[in-house]
This record gives structure tokens, sequence and C-alpha cells, in this order.
């Protein structure tokens, strides 16, 4: 054996920088998603029941009738979370499957499902992070009006303390709301999600009960709540770029920032909503006649975590030769807007990204960015990544596998960009995997598959795919193996 001389022996690879102590590895689903169960043990419709079953608003007349079954299922999916090393599994709750016509007394037999899954989460060393709700309102509190009437809140601040009633021994920490800029400007705006409605003035209305009953439910988990518990909402907060450095396109970006993000946090970080936002959309509703005294102190209560949901960057200008489709901004096809106020804003796709099957640009440096400007914003506030992950076009291969090596690459970027900002000083406390499993993705039914596993759908066969296994060995070393690494 030849001798290796110490000025040129191999060095040793440098270690990878670990993430801190204490952060947080998950996964994340939603209840429309993967329970099915649609009609089982007192299940009432939803709105998204009650839309996906009206022809052409889902791609492929698909429901989430079946989903994942993950109602029946349960058991083994927790099992399988256990076997990739998850930490926490942040799952929402069907406000219409524990409190069918959203008021009134709760059914057990749907309170006793989220029971026997935080036991099972519980038993299995895996924290369950349960969301109040992720946009299945009941369809009955949508005939009387749905969330732009003020009554939708008070409904919610219910429905909270049926919950934390049931679970609040057992879950430490409690969002209230996934994306509610998803339920107003999607459900009541561009009409593109459940109930599908198109009017701007509904919209905004919508945004306010959401963020009233986001407050609301903050009052009721702080006063029934073990004071170990930790609130949270989930805003997912558009990383708004200017086309061009113009003041033209300075002011779209500003406008979408108003409409997209600080519609949210404006009242419940800082207890206003923005003068810009006012102005933007005083044409549209009267904000003097809908926010009503004690509102905004109430929708500023504190909360423990910021969540922040990230898959790609927004990027805007004002209308002009070679603008994009106003309507091409990531969130559906519609001939209504999302954005009241600001409908003539163009939105682009950034020129040289990769796209995923969504034909959403791929851009870690985007959420880097993103907690970067939250840290700077709002400051002292803990944030934690509850939503980021990619759909692509996976199959499972002749020999039983699945390879998704772009996922890989997505998930590896975007982990980096979250070093590194905790690094250059954002309190990120954790990150959750958008998906556990393939799913229901909402208006593009079954065509889209988020999921880290695979959901055969015919036979709800659960396969890993090859990025489950990479992040399984991620959590496992507590640190980003080096790019190409395979686990």
């Amino acid at each position: 054996m030849t001798a290796v001389r110490p000025d040129t022996a191999p060095k040793p690879a440098p270690e990878a920088t670990k993430f801190p102590t204490g952060f947080l590895w998950g996964a994340a689903t939603a209840a429309y998603q993967v329970e099915g169960a649609a009609a089982e043990d007192g299940r009432t419709p939803s709105i998204w029941d009650t839309f996906s079953r009206t022809p052409g608003k889902v791609r492929n007349g698909d429901t989430g009738d079946i989903a994942a079954d993950h109602y029946h299922r349960y058991r083994d999916d927790v099992a399988l979370m256990k076997q990739l090393g998850l930490k926490a599994y942040r799952f929402s709750i069907s406000w219409s499957r524990v409190q069918p016509t959203g008021r009134g007394p709760a059914v057990e037999r749907g309170l006793d499902f989220y029971r026997k899954l935080v036991d099972e989460l519980l038993e299995a060393g895996i924290a369950p992070v349960a969301t109040l709700y992720h946009w299945d309102l009941p369809q009955e509190l949508e005939d009387a009006g749905g969330w732009p009437e003020r009554a939708t809140a008070e409904r919610f601040a219910d429905y909270t303390a049926i919950m934390a009633g049931a679970l609040g021994d057992r879950v430490g920490t409690w969002t209230t709301f996934n994306e509610p800029w998803c339920s107003a400007f999607l459900g009541y705006g561009s009409g593109v999600h459940a109930p599908g409605r198109t009017e701007p003035a509904s919209a905004l209305r919508a945004a306010h009960h959401l963020n009233l009953a986001h407050g609301r439910a903050i009052e009721v988990l702080r006063t029934q709540l073990p004071a170990s518990a930790q609130t949270s909402v989930t805003l997912n907060l558009h990383q708004v770029r200017p086309l061009t450095p113009s003041p033209a396109d300075a002011d779209a970006a500003r406008r979408i920032d108003a409409v997209g993000n600080r519609v949210f946090t404006g009242p419940m970080l800082h207890g206003a909503y923005p003068e810009d936002l006012l102005a933007d959309t005083a044409h549209v509703v009267d904000w003097s006649k809908l926010v009503q005294d004690g509102d905004l102190e109430a929708i500023a209560r504190p909360v423990d975590i910021l969540g922040v949901n990230y898959y790609t960057p927004t990027l805007v200008s004002t209308p002009g030769e070679g603008a994009g489709d106003t309507r091409n901004d990531g969130h559906g096809a519609s001939d209504f807007s999302p954005w009241p106020g600001s409908e003539h804003v163009a939105f682009h796709l950034a020129e040289g990204k990769a796209t995923t099957a969504m034909n959403w640009s791929i851009d870690p440096n985007g959420l880097y960015n993103l907690l970067m400007d939250v840290t700077r914003e709002h400051p002292g506030i803990p944030l934690m990544v509850t939503e980021n992950g990619a759909a692509f076009d996976d199959y499972v291969s002749p020999e039983g596998r699945v390879q998704d090596p772009e996922r890989i690459a997505y998930l590896h970027g975007h982990l980096d960009a979250v070093q590194r900002a905790v690094a250059d000083g954002a309190d990120v406390r954790g990150y959750f995997l958008w998906s556990l499993m393939d799913n229901f993705e909402w208006a593009y039914g079954y065509s889209k598959r988020f999921g880290t596993v695979y959901v055969d759908y015919a036979s709800q066969r659960r396969i890993p795919k090859d990025s489950a296994h990479w992040y399984a060995d991620v959590i496992r070393r507590h640190a980003l193996p080096p790019r190409g690494d395979r686990a």
C-alpha cells in the first residue's frame, strides 16, 4: 500500500452546517385534500364539496369524496411519517366534520377522528400542529352569506372553542387560518376557489371578517389552552417584485403588496389597515362601515408564531407592450381578478427560470428575500415555513420507484435559502414540506402531484418518492447533504 504524503492527503469534506437546535422538521396536509369520507360519521358538505361537484369547476370533475382516504388510513400514514423521521405533522380540521352546520353542538364521531389521529401522532413521537381552517367552510354558513358576513367570524369563534376543548390538552401548536388570502380573494374575487363567487366588494369584506375571526379565535385559544400552547396564523405572503425599476412598476408592486400581503399583516401585526390599501380600494368597499369599533384591537391579538407559505415569487408591472396576461398570476385562470382595486396590474414569469408543473418559476432566493423582508418589517415574531414544495409530473417506474430529482433540487435550494436567512438573522423555527402525500389539488383535481409520497389513487397504495428518502436524510442529519447526494 503506497503511503500518502501529508501535504497531498485528501482533506475530509467540511461538515455540513447544522440547522438551529430545536428546528422543527415536518410535513403538511389539509383535510379536504386528503381525508375523503366526505359523508361519513355525520360530516356534511363544505363549500369545497359543493364547488367540486359543480360541473366545470374542477379539472376532470374530480372531487375530494375519497381523496387519499386518510380518514381510514391515518394509522398507516402516521407509521409512514415515523419511518421518514418527521418530528411534526401539520394537519387541518374539517369544520363540517365536527360541527356540520357551522353552529350548535359538536358531533362526537367527528371529534373522535381527530382525537385518534392526535393520539397516534403522540404515540409515534410526532408533534401535532392543528390548523382550524384550510378553506372548507360548512356549506350552511355559505348559504347564510359566508365570509362576507360578519356573523361567520362569530361562528368561527364558537367552533374554535369546541376544538380547544376537545384537543387542547394534547395539541401544543394551533393555527387559526391557512392562507386567508386564498379564501377571500380566490373564493370571492376571481372565483377559482370555493365558493366560486366573483364579487370584488365581497372579497374585501371576506378579508376583514377572516381577520376578525382570527382575532376572535386567538382570544378563545388563549382563554382555553394551557399557557405553554403556541398560537399562530399562516399567510401566503407574496414576494412581490417590480418588472423594471420604473416608478410605474414600483407602484404596481406596492399595490399587489397591499392587497396580497398587508391586508392581513397590517391589522394582525400592527393593528391597522394600510392607508394605501384603503385608498386603492375605496371605490370598491366603504371601509368606514366595514370596520367597526373594537375590530382592530381584536384582530391584533399577539400570536406566538407567524407561518409563512412560499412557492414562487410574484413579478409585476403596469400594462404595456409585452406585458403578461393580467390573470397570469399563478392563481388560476379566470375572467375576474383576485386583486380588487388593482385589476390592471400585469403579472410575468421570470425569464430564464425553470418552472414546476404548476408553471411557477423556481426561485429559492424568493424565499430568502421573503423571510428577510418579514424579519425587517415585523421584528420579534418567530417564523415557521409552514408550506414549501413543488408539483412535478411524477410516475412509478417499472421497478416500482418514483424518481423525482427536480423536487429534490427544489427542496435543497429552498432549505438552503432558509439556512441563509437564519444565518442572516431571521428567527425561523421550523420547516413543513408541502405535501406529505399526493392529494386533491383544489381546482386542478388529481392532475398535480405535490407529495413527497406518491399515492396511487386507484389502490390507495403509498410509495415514498426519492424525495421522501432524501428529506428523511436531511432530518436525520439536521443539515443539508451535499448537492447530488441521495439517501
